[in-house]
Protein backbone atom coordinates (compact mmCIF):
# COMPACT_ATOMS: atom_id res chain seq x y z
CA UNK A 1 0.00 0.00 0.00
CA UNK A 2 1.17 3.53 -0.79
CA UNK A 3 0.74 5.73 2.26
CA UNK A 4 1.11 9.49 2.79
CA UNK A 5 1.22 11.10 6.22
CA UNK A 6 -0.31 14.58 6.00
CA UNK A 7 0.00 17.46 8.47
CA UNK A 8 -2.26 20.53 8.50
CA UNK A 9 -1.60 23.55 10.72
CA UNK A 10 -4.43 25.90 11.71
CA UNK A 11 -3.53 28.94 13.79
CA UNK A 12 -4.89 32.22 15.09
CA UNK A 13 -3.15 35.54 14.57
CA UNK A 14 -0.43 36.12 17.18
CA UNK A 15 0.09 39.90 16.94
CA UNK A 16 -1.81 43.14 16.65
CA UNK A 17 -2.68 44.21 13.11
CA UNK A 18 -1.29 47.63 14.07
CA UNK A 19 2.21 46.25 13.52
CA UNK A 20 3.94 46.52 10.17
CA UNK A 21 3.48 43.49 7.89
CA UNK A 22 7.14 42.45 8.16
CA UNK A 23 6.88 42.24 11.96
CA UNK A 24 3.65 40.23 11.73
CA UNK A 25 5.29 37.92 9.19
CA UNK A 26 8.25 37.26 11.45
CA UNK A 27 6.04 36.60 14.49
CA UNK A 28 3.76 34.22 12.60
CA UNK A 29 6.66 32.36 11.01
CA UNK A 30 8.19 31.95 14.46
CA UNK A 31 4.90 30.73 15.91
CA UNK A 32 4.73 27.96 13.32
CA UNK A 33 8.20 26.60 14.07
CA UNK A 34 7.26 24.44 17.09
CA UNK A 35 4.41 22.87 15.14
CA UNK A 36 6.68 22.20 12.17
CA UNK A 37 9.11 20.47 14.52
CA UNK A 38 6.25 18.49 16.04
CA UNK A 39 5.12 17.47 12.56
CA UNK A 40 8.61 16.23 11.79
CA UNK A 41 8.69 14.24 15.03
CA UNK A 42 5.41 12.58 14.05
CA UNK A 43 6.73 11.61 10.62
CA UNK A 44 4.64 14.02 8.56
CA UNK A 45 5.55 13.76 4.88
CA UNK A 46 3.42 16.59 3.42
CA UNK A 47 2.66 19.69 5.49
CA UNK A 48 0.35 22.58 4.60
CA UNK A 49 -0.54 25.88 6.30
CA UNK A 50 -3.66 28.07 6.02
CA UNK A 51 -4.25 30.74 3.37
CA UNK A 52 -1.72 33.64 3.58
CA UNK A 53 -0.62 31.87 6.74
CA UNK A 54 1.77 34.46 8.16
CA UNK A 55 -0.46 37.55 7.89
CA UNK A 56 -3.94 38.49 9.06
CA UNK A 57 -6.75 38.04 6.59
CA UNK A 58 -6.53 41.71 5.64
CA UNK A 59 -9.14 41.69 2.87
CA UNK A 60 -11.97 43.19 4.96
CA UNK A 61 -9.97 46.40 4.48
CA UNK A 62 -8.91 48.26 1.38
CA UNK A 63 -5.73 49.56 2.98
CA UNK A 64 -2.62 49.78 0.81
CA UNK A 65 -0.52 49.11 3.92
CA UNK A 66 -0.96 45.41 3.28
CA UNK A 67 0.77 45.48 -0.09
CA UNK A 68 3.95 45.51 2.00
CA UNK A 69 3.05 42.00 3.19
CA UNK A 70 3.79 40.59 -0.26
CA UNK A 71 7.01 38.60 -0.81
CA UNK A 72 8.89 37.18 -3.74
CA UNK A 73 8.40 33.46 -4.45
CA UNK A 74 10.62 31.54 -3.94
CA UNK A 75 13.26 34.19 -3.15
CA UNK A 76 11.46 35.87 -0.24
CA UNK A 77 12.28 35.32 3.43
CA UNK A 78 9.36 33.01 4.17
CA UNK A 79 9.97 30.69 1.24
CA UNK A 80 13.70 30.62 1.94
CA UNK A 81 13.02 29.61 5.53
CA UNK A 82 10.51 26.91 4.58
CA UNK A 83 12.75 25.58 1.84
CA UNK A 84 15.48 24.92 4.41
CA UNK A 85 13.00 23.29 6.79
CA UNK A 86 11.68 21.05 4.01
CA UNK A 87 15.20 19.79 3.34
CA UNK A 88 16.03 19.46 7.03
CA UNK A 89 12.97 17.37 7.83
CA UNK A 90 12.67 15.52 4.49
CA UNK A 91 9.16 16.93 4.30
CA UNK A 92 7.12 18.41 1.46
CA UNK A 93 5.90 21.85 2.59
CA UNK A 94 3.10 23.85 0.95
CA UNK A 95 3.55 27.54 1.77
CA UNK A 96 0.55 29.84 1.13
CA UNK A 97 1.80 33.44 1.01
CA UNK A 98 1.01 36.85 -0.45
CA UNK A 99 3.25 37.23 -3.50
CA UNK A 100 4.55 40.17 -5.52
CA UNK A 101 5.60 39.05 -9.00
CA UNK A 102 6.55 42.52 -10.22
CA UNK A 103 6.07 46.03 -8.90
CA UNK A 104 2.39 46.47 -8.13
CA UNK A 105 1.28 43.00 -9.24
CA UNK A 106 0.19 40.70 -6.43
CA UNK A 107 -1.16 37.16 -6.17
CA UNK A 108 -2.58 34.87 -3.51
CA UNK A 109 -0.04 32.08 -3.91
CA UNK A 110 0.96 28.67 -2.62
CA UNK A 111 4.60 27.64 -3.14
CA UNK A 112 5.52 23.95 -3.02
CA UNK A 113 8.86 22.61 -1.80
CA UNK A 114 9.80 18.96 -2.15
CA UNK A 115 11.31 16.79 0.59
CA UNK A 116 14.85 17.60 -0.56
CA UNK A 117 14.12 21.34 -0.40
CA UNK A 118 13.81 21.80 -4.14
CA UNK A 119 11.26 24.34 -5.33
CA UNK A 120 8.63 22.55 -7.43
CA UNK A 121 6.54 25.56 -8.39
CA UNK A 122 3.50 27.53 -7.29
CA UNK A 123 -0.23 27.92 -7.72
CA UNK A 124 -1.99 31.29 -7.99
CA UNK A 125 -5.53 31.50 -6.60
CA UNK A 126 -7.81 31.50 -9.64
CA UNK A 127 -11.16 32.80 -8.40
CA UNK A 128 -11.07 36.11 -6.51
CA UNK A 129 -14.16 37.27 -4.55
CA UNK A 130 -15.21 40.91 -4.27
CA UNK A 131 -18.00 41.27 -1.73
CA UNK A 132 -18.41 43.07 1.59
CA UNK A 133 -15.76 41.83 4.01
CA UNK A 134 -13.84 40.06 1.25
CA UNK A 135 -12.42 42.81 -0.98
CA UNK A 136 -9.86 40.47 -2.51
CA UNK A 137 -9.69 42.07 -5.95
CA UNK A 138 -8.11 45.08 -4.23
CA UNK A 139 -5.20 42.84 -3.22
CA UNK A 140 -4.98 39.87 -5.63
CA UNK A 141 -4.79 39.46 -9.37
CA UNK A 142 -6.67 36.35 -10.59
CA UNK A 143 -4.28 33.53 -11.36
CA UNK A 144 -4.02 31.48 -14.53
CA UNK A 145 -1.75 28.67 -13.36
CA UNK A 146 -3.03 25.97 -15.76
CA UNK A 147 -3.83 23.64 -12.85
CA UNK A 148 -0.33 22.51 -11.86
CA UNK A 149 0.16 19.13 -10.21
CA UNK A 150 3.38 18.64 -8.25
CA UNK A 151 5.12 15.27 -8.40
CA UNK A 152 6.55 15.15 -4.89
CA UNK A 153 8.62 12.51 -3.13
CA UNK A 154 5.44 11.11 -1.55
CA UNK A 155 2.74 11.51 -4.19
CA UNK A 156 1.13 13.84 -6.71
CA UNK A 157 -0.52 16.87 -5.13
CA UNK A 158 -2.44 19.94 -6.25
CA UNK A 159 -3.48 23.18 -4.55
CA UNK A 160 -6.78 25.06 -4.74
CA UNK A 161 -7.12 28.15 -2.49
CA UNK A 162 -10.13 29.12 -0.32
CA UNK A 163 -12.85 30.68 -2.57
CA UNK A 164 -11.68 28.42 -5.39
CA UNK A 165 -13.41 25.55 -3.63
CA UNK A 166 -16.84 26.83 -4.69
CA UNK A 167 -15.94 26.16 -8.35
CA UNK A 168 -16.08 22.44 -9.26
CA UNK A 169 -14.22 22.91 -12.54
CA UNK A 170 -10.84 23.43 -10.85
CA UNK A 171 -11.12 20.31 -8.70
CA UNK A 172 -11.81 18.33 -11.87
CA UNK A 173 -8.94 19.95 -13.78
CA UNK A 174 -6.47 19.15 -10.99
CA UNK A 175 -7.68 15.56 -10.77
CA UNK A 176 -7.47 15.13 -14.54
CA UNK A 177 -3.90 16.44 -14.38
CA UNK A 178 -3.07 13.64 -11.96
CA UNK A 179 -3.55 15.02 -8.45
CA UNK A 180 -4.08 12.31 -5.84
CA UNK A 181 -4.39 14.82 -2.98
CA UNK A 182 -5.57 18.42 -3.32
CA UNK A 183 -4.90 20.95 -0.55
CA UNK A 184 -7.28 23.87 0.02
CA UNK A 185 -5.76 26.46 2.40
CA UNK A 186 -8.49 28.87 3.47
CA UNK A 187 -9.53 31.82 5.62
CA UNK A 188 -13.22 31.23 6.26
CA UNK A 189 -15.54 32.70 8.88
CA UNK A 190 -18.78 31.41 10.34
CA UNK A 191 -21.91 32.40 8.52
CA UNK A 192 -23.04 31.58 5.01
CA UNK A 193 -20.12 29.29 4.22
CA UNK A 194 -19.80 27.15 7.34
CA UNK A 195 -22.40 24.57 6.38
CA UNK A 196 -20.71 24.33 2.97
CA UNK A 197 -17.35 23.61 4.63
CA UNK A 198 -18.25 19.95 5.18
CA UNK A 199 -20.34 19.68 2.01
CA UNK A 200 -18.36 21.00 -0.95
CA UNK A 201 -14.96 19.38 -0.40
CA UNK A 202 -16.34 15.92 0.44
CA UNK A 203 -18.57 16.13 -2.63
CA UNK A 204 -15.62 17.21 -4.78
CA UNK A 205 -13.43 14.43 -3.36
CA UNK A 206 -16.08 11.87 -4.26
CA UNK A 207 -16.72 13.36 -7.71
CA UNK A 208 -13.01 13.27 -8.56
CA UNK A 209 -11.82 10.18 -6.71
CA UNK A 210 -9.10 12.01 -4.75
CA UNK A 211 -8.23 13.06 -1.22
CA UNK A 212 -8.81 16.68 -0.21
CA UNK A 213 -7.14 18.42 2.73
CA UNK A 214 -8.98 21.57 3.84
CA UNK A 215 -7.24 24.06 6.16
CA UNK A 216 -8.83 27.04 7.92
CA UNK A 217 -7.54 29.54 10.49
CA UNK A 218 -9.05 30.09 13.96
CA UNK A 219 -10.13 33.03 16.10
CA UNK A 220 -11.10 36.61 15.29
CA UNK A 221 -8.98 39.42 13.88
CA UNK A 222 -9.35 43.05 14.96
CA UNK A 223 -10.02 45.69 13.87
CA UNK A 224 -12.20 44.09 11.19
CA UNK A 225 -13.93 41.40 13.28
CA UNK A 226 -15.82 40.04 10.30
CA UNK A 227 -16.57 36.84 12.17
CA UNK A 228 -15.05 33.80 13.78
CA UNK A 229 -12.57 31.77 11.76
CA UNK A 230 -13.87 28.36 12.72
CA UNK A 231 -10.89 26.08 12.11
CA UNK A 232 -12.30 22.58 11.57
CA UNK A 233 -9.48 21.67 9.19
CA UNK A 234 -9.92 18.15 7.87
CA UNK A 235 -8.88 15.40 5.47
CA UNK A 236 -11.55 13.72 3.35
CA UNK A 237 -11.10 10.54 1.33
CA UNK A 238 -12.12 9.72 -2.27
CA UNK A 239 -15.41 8.28 -1.03
CA UNK A 240 -16.31 11.66 0.49
CA UNK A 241 -15.80 10.55 4.10
CA UNK A 242 -13.93 12.83 6.52
CA UNK A 243 -11.17 10.72 8.07
CA UNK A 244 -9.67 13.27 10.50
CA UNK A 245 -10.67 16.74 11.69
CA UNK A 246 -9.29 19.49 13.93
CA UNK A 247 -11.18 21.60 16.47
CA UNK A 248 -13.12 24.79 15.72
CA UNK A 249 -11.21 27.00 18.14
CA UNK A 250 -7.66 25.85 18.87
CA UNK A 251 -4.28 26.22 17.25
CA UNK A 252 -3.68 22.69 16.09
CA UNK A 253 -1.50 20.38 14.08
CA UNK A 254 -3.73 17.73 12.51
CA UNK A 255 -1.77 14.62 11.50
CA UNK A 256 -3.31 11.77 9.56
CA UNK A 257 -2.03 8.99 7.33
CA UNK A 258 -3.94 8.29 4.12
CA UNK A 259 -3.92 5.30 1.79
CA UNK A 260 -3.26 6.52 -1.75
CA UNK A 261 -4.30 3.16 -3.18
CA UNK A 262 -7.86 4.25 -2.46
CA UNK A 263 -7.64 6.71 -5.37
CA UNK A 264 -7.30 3.89 -7.91
CA UNK A 265 -9.83 1.71 -6.10
CA UNK A 266 -12.54 4.40 -6.06
CA UNK A 267 -11.92 5.55 -9.63
CA UNK A 268 -12.09 1.95 -10.86
CA UNK A 269 -15.38 1.43 -9.02
CA UNK A 270 -17.13 4.59 -10.14
CA UNK A 271 -15.50 5.26 -13.53
CA UNK A 272 -16.55 8.92 -13.54
CA UNK A 273 -13.56 9.80 -15.73
CA UNK A 274 -14.55 7.18 -18.30
CA UNK A 275 -18.19 8.26 -18.36
CA UNK A 276 -17.74 12.03 -18.43
CA UNK A 277 -18.85 13.71 -21.68
CA UNK A 278 -16.73 16.86 -22.15
CA UNK A 279 -17.96 17.32 -25.73
CA UNK A 280 -21.41 18.07 -24.31
CA UNK A 281 -20.22 20.66 -21.78
CA UNK A 282 -19.34 23.53 -24.12
CA UNK A 283 -21.85 25.73 -22.28
CA UNK A 284 -19.34 25.73 -19.42
CA UNK A 285 -16.59 27.32 -21.47
CA UNK A 286 -18.26 29.26 -24.28
CA UNK A 287 -18.11 32.56 -22.41
CA UNK A 288 -20.96 34.67 -21.13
Amino acid sequence: MQKMKIGLIQMGLKTSTDLEPAAIRDAMNEAHLPMIEKAAEQGVQVLCFQEVFNQPYFCPSQDGKWYAAAEQVPEGPTCQMMQKLAAKHRMVIIVPVYEETETGVYYNTAAVFDADGSYLGKYHKTHIPQIAGFWEKFFFKPGKSNWPVFDTAFGRIGVYICYDRHFPEGWRALALNGAEVIFNPSATVAGLSQYLWELEQPASAAANGCFIAAINRVGTEAPWNIGNFYGSSYIVNPRGKIEAQASETEDELLVHEIDLDMVREVRNNWQFFRDRRPETYTRLTDGE
